[in-house]
């Protein structure tokens, strides 16, 4: 007697009640949760912990060498697994990039619905995540896998930094250059995606994007003029501005006909096609960032959709402009540009937008 065919597995996406970075928890809800743990006790080796919101937490080895420590995962925001994996892998790795580091070896975090999808479709999310970290040059020495309700993927990445080549996103400085590495849309484009309404050629641009390598980041880290790091993800570009601006109790300036965008995802956003987080992020930090008199919804949304394995964004001297653009052109990020800058300011932190 033949065995049952097994039903046909569902989409991905459709497991997820968001996908990517739009899953983090929205920023006026996380300080909330983490009020309580910055009284705990640091240790002088720790030289980045959570005070400043950053991307991973550094921690001094010996005089040449610290360790970075981050983690990242989350639920499916594409619904091909291997596709799935690799994202979800980029974006894991780039934090150790934005702290200035070199990445050195992953763990994986693996949470899968194992009565829904086959070990076939699970194998294709590692293998995604795996081909990942052999173009980072590192392996993955173990991991942790639980039976989900939904399907989760990420990695813990471990890395090595100078201790004085540590790039945190607190230290701008007034003056400074703000250059932004990817454009954004990754947002719009995974919500057009999950209601059937991303072309083709909208979906290989997101995927070339998501899965970018910021290698920069080390290079970036040891220019003299470089003063701050971090990369674009779930909050949107507003929302790590705004740390920017508030760990250097600065104002960030942004120009927003300078920032780039990824094709069609204006359009997008214009009819709809706008991620729950988006407007979640709004909420949390909307009263801090001041805009023009006329600024179109769907720039606003745009403004702060979450980005999954977004850009780098620095902040740098003006003289260090040419040396910095250098190092983007180098590993591949062409779309590199100045997009706003840091200044001054006797009040609050904010973002002011023009």
């Amino acid at each position: 007697m033949n065995a049952p065919d097994r039903p046909a597995e569902p989409r991905l996406t459709s497991l997820s009640h968001g996908g990517g970075c739009g899953c983090k928890i929205a920023p006026g809800v996380l300080s909330e949760i983490l009020k309580g743990t910055a009284a705990m006790p640091v240790p002088k080796e720790l030289l980045v912990g959570i005070e400043t919101s950053d991307d991973a937490a550094v921690y001094q080895l010996n005089a040449e060498q610290a360790l970075i420590a981050t983690t990242d995962f989350f639920m499916p925001i594409v619904d091909d697994p291997y596709d799935f994996g690799r994202i979800a892998a980029t974006n894991a790795i780039s934090d150790v990039y934005a702290m200035g580091g070199r990445p050195i070896l992953a763990l994986a975090l693996v949470g899968m619905p194992i009565n829904v999808l086959s070990t076939q479709t699970i194998g294709r999310i590692l293998e995604g995540g795996a081909s990942v970290c052999r173009a980072a040059g590192i392996p993955i020495a173990g991991g942790h896998t639980i039976d989900s309700v939904e399907a989760i993927y990420g990695l813990v990445a471990l890395g090595l930094v100078h201790p004085k080549h540590v790039k945190r996103n607190a230290d701008a400085r007034p003056g400074d250059l703000l250059v932004l590495g990817k454009p954004l849309g990754v947002g719009v484009m995974s919500a057009a995606l999950k209601k059937g309404e991303l072309d083709a050629a909208g979906y290989a641009r997101m995927i070339a994007c998501t899965t970018q390598l910021n290698t920069p980041g080390p290079d970036l880290a040891a220019l003299p003029g470089v003063h701050a790091l971090t990369d674009v993800t779930g909050f949107g570009l507003a929302g790590h501005a705004l740390e920017m601006a508030r760990g250097a109790r600065c104002e960030v300036q942004l120009e927003w006909s300078a920032v780039p965008l990824l094709p069609g995802v204006r359009a997008l956003a214009a009819q709809g096609f706008v991620t729950g987080a988006s407007g979640r992020n709004w909420a949390g930090y909307g009263t801090d960032v001041v805009l023009p008199a006329v600024f179109a919804a769907e720039d606003q949304a745009l403004l702060s959709d979450p980005q999954t394995s977004g850009g780098l964004l620095v902040s740098c001297a003006p003289a260090e402009l040419d040396a910095v653009l250098a190092v983007f052109g180098r590993h591949g990020f062409g779309e590199a540009v100045v997009v706003g800058r840091i200044a001054a300011t006797s009040g609050a932190p904010r973002l002011v937008v023009s």
